[in-house]
């Protein structure tokens, strides 16, 4: 699949960019539509391993760390970062398209700009 964000009147849209778009709107149906964007990852490596609404990825990520610790992987369990909140629409099509991305951005987190804000500004007149 090849997933794609777009920022649209102020919530995140999930499409599958394989779908065709329709012929009488134009438009592609979208598989999620959020306020807020959440993903899961490993703080080491930076493979993503889920992303979505920040509930479902927060709920999943404990789950995922209550069976690793039980497995005994505590370190792996550890090793599982969640970030949500209002990211940037390039940066998240990143993390979804580049293996190993999310570390990347993590790194950058603090310097990254509100992901909302920054779509909405005007462009730069030439």
């Amino acid at each position: 699949m090849d997933l794609q964000y777009e920022l649209k009147a102020g919530s995140y849209y999930l499409y599958d960019m394989k779908t065709p778009a329709s012929e009488v709107t134009g438009e592609r149906r979208y598989r999620l539509c959020t306020d807020l964007v959440a993903v899961a990852f490993d703080a080491s490596t930076g493979h993503l391993h889920q992303h979505g609404s920040p509930t479902r990825i927060k709920s999943w990520a404990m789950g995922a760390r209550r069976k690793l610790r039980a497995a005994g992987a505590v370190d792996i369990a550890n090793d599982i970062v969640v970030v949500s909140g209002p990211l940037p629409v390039d940066e998240l099509n990143k993390c979804i398209g580049i293996d190993g991305y999310c570390g990347r951005m993590f790194k950058r987190l603090a310097s990254l700009p509100h992901g909302k804000l920054a779509a909405s500004r005007p462009a730069a007149r030439q």
